[in-house]
């Protein structure tokens, strides 16, 4: 195993991140709060450190393998999360202790949007900037990032491209992979501006509405308010939330084709797609019927706003709450946390299982129960008109059954410290579905949870974010044979 190289890119990477400690600070001194210390101290550690890490194997010319690259992806979205919290730790204003800071980062950068924060609303401008941009680097990856801006990883860097699979697709969209990283964000960013623009033009502040772009579009869940959009009690703003929460969940692959052939009809060709609106649609009519026919409200208007924000921002695990939907009638949030379970597209910025995967899942089964009456019957399983190779469905398969012991242990842990079954199912399912609200004693905040849960949940995100195998991986024995 080539060290050198994992503390050079590590090294590198670090130095990569320590710029966006930049952005809070000019916040800072825009709004005049005298609160850019933490930020600067954050600064200073992280670019000592990415060039400790850097300089002494700067001349290193060894290339990445699968073992390097999962290395890197796995060791830098910890060491990440632990440079993260220093300007948690380090505010006087938070007087937060390290297990709250390393799961706020880490919640963060894994889009998660679990907070153990309260009282948003009277916080710095610069603390609640910093929130929304570590969801925003997390929602399509600081790995891809690094490859976009950072050439000098040279060969090899497909590994890490592909090591960390979740917010990208493994597929090129361009024959060089840093003009494919650079396309994402370039996509990624455009969605950020729109939707920031949108925001503004609807309502909000300036400074919120580039908050709420970030954690939209990242499918991140974090607010400026502790009421986070129910804040603004504005149907536009759900409107536009919606909408760019839907688009997010989509594969990115399929938002490049259509901007480049200056057609749609590629989103109506592709089988994911099409089955993540039907689950959509689904789980709407599911949620917006129950409120209406149990009378929760008044008039069907609210049962129809609400029912159908809640549906979009839980099923694509974005997390953000328009009200209260933990105090629904119980059928309703069981209904949305199962959805988080499936989340959003492969591709997407979204969490959970992930759309394709479960519709190879139901053609797999699907298959097996005409293999039973037609015991001698020659059937494929296709997706997009394309045959889908074994390998794939033994993979998909793989997946889910690591995603489910992954699961049973981390409920099982969690119901060890003290958990309800309700509130360590919830829990559980929010964390490692990257979606954030929970229900039981985690349906307003994880503040009031011990520190042992918080770093159980915390492994849930990382478990969550890295889709299973890339972290199984390393923790199996096999990896380390040499």
């Amino acid at each position: 195993m080539h060290l050198s190289i994992i503390f050079k890119t590590i090294g590198l990477l670090l130095l990569v991140f320590s710029l966006t400690q930049i952005p809070p600070v000019f916040v800072d001194l825009f709004y005049g709060e005298n609160h850019t210390y933490p930020f600067i101290y954050a600064l200073f550690f992280t670019v000592i450190s990415g060039i400790a890490c850097y300089y002494p194997f700067r001349d290193s010319s060894s290339e990445f393998r699968i073992r390097e690259g999962i290395i890197v992806v796995v060791s830098f979205w910890f060491i990440l999360s632990l440079f993260a919290t220093i300007p948690f730790i380090t505010s006087d204003i938070l007087n937060m202790g390290f297990s709250d800071a390393f799961f706020e980062s880490m919640s963060g950068l894994t889009t998660t949007g679990a907070t153990v924060i309260s009282g948003l609303d009277n916080l710095p401008k610069s603390i609640l900037y910093y929130r929304q941009q570590l969801q925003w680097l997390g929602g399509m990856g600081i790995i891809v990032l690094a490859v976009a801006l950072l050439p000098m990883l040279g060969a090899g860097t497909m590994e890490l491209y592909h090591a960390e699979s979740s917010g990208i697709t493994k597929e090129r969209l361009t024959p060089k992979l840093t003009h494919s990283a650079k396309v994402l964000w370039f996509i990624y960013i455009g969605f950020t501006i729109v939707c920031a623009l949108a925001y503004f033009l609807a309502g909000m502040s300036l400074f919120d509405a580039i908050g709420h772009s970030f954690s939209t579009v990242a499918i991140g869940g974090f607010s400026t308010h502790d009421a986070s959009i129910g804040f603004f009690q504005s149907e536009s703003i759900e409107l536009i939330a919606m909408i760019f929460m839907f688009l997010a969940g989509i594969n990115f692959s399929l938002h490049f084709l259509a901007v480049r052939k200056k057609s749609i009809a590629f989103y109506w060709k592709d089988s994911e797609f099409k089955t993540y609106v039907l689950i959509l649609l689904v789980t709407t009519i599911l949620v917006v019927s129950y409120l209406i026919f149990s009378g929760f409200y008044e008039n069907s208007s609210d049962s129809l706003r609400h029912g159908l924000f809640q549906s979009i921002s839980i099923a694509t695990t974005t997390g953000f709450v328009s009200t209260d939907f933990s105090v629904w009638p119980y059928f309703v949030p069981v209904v949305l946390i199962f959805a988080s379970f499936i989340g959003a597209s492969a591709g997407s910025t979204g969490g959970g299982i992930k759309v394709v995967r479960v519709l190879l899942m139901f053609r797999l089964a699907m298959k097996e129960v005409r293999k039973f009456i037609h015991p001698r019957g020659q059937i494929n399983i296709k997706l997009n008109k394309s045959t889908v190779p074994e390998s794939t469905l033994v993979s998909v398969w793989g997946f889910f059954s690591l995603y489910v012991i992954g699961f049973i242990i981390i409920l099982v842990l969690l119901m060890f410290t003290g958990f309800d079954q309700v509130t360590a199912f919830s829990a559980t399912a929010a964390t490692m579905n990257n979606l954030g609200p929970g229900l039981g004693d985690v349906a307003q905040n994880y503040g009031n949870i011990s520190d042992i849960s918080k770093w159980i949940l915390s492994f849930s995100m990382l478990l969550g974010r890295l889709e299973i195998l890339t972290l199984m991986a390393l923790l199996h024995k096999a990896f380390w044979r040499f």
